[in-house]
């Protein structure tokens, strides 16, 4: 093979764990997660999220791990090969999951190069140095986002981090930064949970997270519930986007994908808890607004720094540092997915035969690095820049992706396994290697009955929340 189309895959088990669970955890966990159970009622959102990580989250994550090891293809030569043994025309569906990648980094990079500068400028605070954060943490926000030049720079820096990664190679590259940044990950996690369960008032932040609020399970408001736990488990877990496809095809044929699914589904959701309560407890305690939005992460948690004295840029330089962790993990899998399939179609579904695995990096990151721009220039809709559909052009990347493409993709490609591919292909390529699949019954059923269901109520919500139609409000 030569070194140009190289596709070698992981060199340890561990190393394609730590990236999978690097792609799943994301800014939907440390960023998506508590704001969005803080918009929805705190437990009652975790209790539907738990539900579908279980009977969706699960089916869905096998299945592309099933289809991208074998076929030993990313989603677009997976979906051809595919389609051809079956007599159907399947590339769309490989389209559908690089176009699901590349808008979800259109504002991914642009959020990421938030965080950085946060990071940064937390630093800066704590070495009192005149680029520290300064001034009222809301103010201090909108100024920043504003200042197109600055958050089109940051933008720009995170797109040539994760650029800089994946031409490293999936080993050399994806996989050594993954086997160190996911334990660091987990340990810095565990520091501010540490310090934040243990301010004064932070009970009143864990009662949020666990204590029973069944009205938000009641009525009409269960759908849009339903629809934002759906929409944020797909974020969260990298579903319907290719990416697990991806990282399944460097997977070999004597690790267990049953235990692989299930290991990255719980380290993912475990890492949103996490999130959680690192989030909750401070924010109740200092008196802030646990239905924050976005600015959940920006200002909210930046005020709770602010307040904490002296110990605050600490805690500020470690919560940020985190934050860019996982969302470069998360990064480079996206990023990954639209490298693989642009070889792939360059090759006529052979991606030995297409670009080079620089040229399709560096030209995915300049997609991705122009639509960032955008996205940075429109400042969350502060800017005045034109707004597709009325909506700042995040919000409008977040709906073509997370909205409707990555639900429909993992509704379509349930059906495929299900229905198309089949329960005995299933399990042939499940127990290779004296491998079992102990859950082969309740993955059919969710795959071909629940999982579909599912999404397509989750697609309905989702759809209603971005659109405010209405149809589920109380």
């Amino acid at each position: 093979m030569s070194e140009s189309t190289d596709r070698s895959g992981f060199n340890s088990y561990f190393g394609f764990l730590m990236a999978a669970v690097g792609s799943a955890v994301g800014f939907g966990n440390i960023w998506g997660f508590p704001y969005k159970m803080g918009t929805h009622g705190g437990f009652a959102f975790l209790i539907c999220y738990l539900i579908l990580a279980v009977l969706v989250g699960f089916a869905i994550m096998f299945g592309e791990l099933f289809i991208g090891r074998r076929e030993m293809l990313g989603p677009m030569g997976s979906y051809i090969n595919i389609g051809k043994r079956n007599g159907k025309n399947l590339k769309f569906m490989g389209w559908l999951a690089m176009l699901s990648a590349l808008f979800l980094m259109g504002f991914y990079c642009t959020l990421g190069g938030y965080v950085l500068k946060y990071t940064i400028a937390n630093i800066g605070t704590l070495v009192n140095a005149g680029w520290g954060m300064s001034g009222e943490a809301g103010a201090y926000f909108t100024a920043f986002t504003t200042d197109q030049t600055q958050a089109v720079a940051w933008a720009v820096i995170f797109v040539v981090l994760t650029a800089f990664i994946c031409i490293g190679g999936v080993s050399g590259g994806i996989e050594k930064f993954c086997k160190i940044g996911m334990p660091l990950l987990f340990v810095i996690l565990i520091v501010i949970i540490i310090k934040s369960v243990t301010l004064p008032g932070s009970s009143a932040g864990l009662a949020f997270i666990f204590k029973p609020q069944w009205d938000m399970l009641m009525g009409k408001e269960f759908v849009n519930t339903l629809g934002s736990a759906g929409g944020q488990m797909f974020f969260s877990l990298s579903l319907g986007m290719g990416a697990m496809i991806t990282y399944g095809s460097y997977l070999t044929k004597k690790e267990n994908l049953e235990s692989s699914a299930w290991i990255i589904v719980i380290c993912d959701t475990i890492v949103a808890l996490m999130a959680a309560l690192a989030v909750f407890p401070a924010v109740f305690a200092f008196g802030m607004e646990p239905a924050g939005g976005p600015g959940l992460l920006f200002v909210t948690m930046q005020s709770v720094f602010d307040s904490m004295g002296a110990i605050g840029p600490v805690m500020g330089t470690l919560f940020y540092f985190l934050v860019t962790i996982a969302g470069i993990s998360s990064s480079i899998s996206l990023l990954e997915v639209v490298t693989v399939s642009l070889q792939e179609m360059t090759g006529k579904g052979d991606p030995n035969k297409g670009w080079s695995r620089k040229k399709a990096v560096l030209t995915g990151a300049v997609v991705v690095g122009i639509m960032n721009i955008i996205v940075a220039l429109d400042g969350l809709g502060a800017t005045g820049l034109p707004q597709p559909l009325g909506k700042c052009w995040l919000d409008f990347f977040d709906l073509l992706a997370e909205g409707i493409m990555m639900p429909f993709g993992a509704l379509v490609m349930s059906i495929i396994v299900g229905w198309v591919i089949g329960k005995d292909a299933v399990v042939k390529e499940a127990t290779l290697e004296g491998n079992k699949f102990h859950e082969v019954g309740m993955f059919m059923a969710c795959t071909k009955v629940i999982a579909p269901i599912g999404m397509a109520f989750i697609l309905l919500g989702q759809i209603d929340s971005f659109f405010g139609l209405g149809l589920f409000s109380l």
